[in-house]
């Protein structure tokens, strides 16, 4: 049971830093939540989303949900899934470090502080997407569902749309720079 905890504390703990560190950021005159205010559809996100949350927090807590979810129950699979949701918040964290104050929710104009490419974005460009990715898989192991299994085939669809807006606005921002760390990095991994 212990596990089932750690999935909902690793995705509550992801929130909680992303709003810590747009907090934090907004002190030092810095506005990091530009979510939804160039493309009004992210907000067909949040439903979704809250949904993904009350089918952790119902599985989690023998709450009402969708009967027949469950695809393979296993207690050691289900730790795998609490390391796995352990390693994700590792990578989180020093992704959010390697950050420093370029983080930001959305697209939105940053030249100051230059293109990030030392700590956790030398070993992938989007480390957050990773990091998300690895969390929702971890997730799955814990709470092993067919609608967990869609969310992460959804939202990786999702992920690599954005990273493709993402990766032209950096290329218009940064141009050559930008391309010479493309052929050093991976998108991914």
């Amino acid at each position: 049971m212990m596990q089932v905890y750690f999935g909902i504390i690793t995705i509550v703990l992801f929130i909680v830093l992303v709003l810590v560190r747009t907090r934090n950021l907004k002190k030092q005159g810095i506005e990091a939540m530009e979510f939804g205010r160039k493309d009004k559809k992210d907000f067909f996100i949040l439903p979704f989303a809250l949904f993904y949350f009350y089918i952790l927090i119902a599985n989690a807590f023998h709450l009402p949900t969708i009967k027949g979810q469950a695809l393979f129950p296993s207690e050691a699979v289900s730790w795998m899934g609490a390391l796995t949701c352990f390693i994700a918040l590792v990578f989180f964290l020093w992704t959010m470090i390697s950050f420093s104050k370029s983080f930001r929710v959305g697209l939105v104009e940053n030249t100051e502080q230059g293109l990030i490419t030392t700590g956790a974005f030398a070993v992938s460009r989007n480390p957050i997407y990773v990091s998300f990715a690895i969390m929702l898989i971890g997730q799955f192991l814990i709470f092993p569902s067919w609608i967990l299994l869609i969310y992460i085939v959804v939202a990786t669809l999702r992920f690599h749309t954005q990273v493709l807006k993402e990766e032209n606005f950096l290329q218009e921002q940064y141009g050559e720079a930008f391309n010479a760390y493309c052929k050093k990095v991976r998108r991914y991994f």
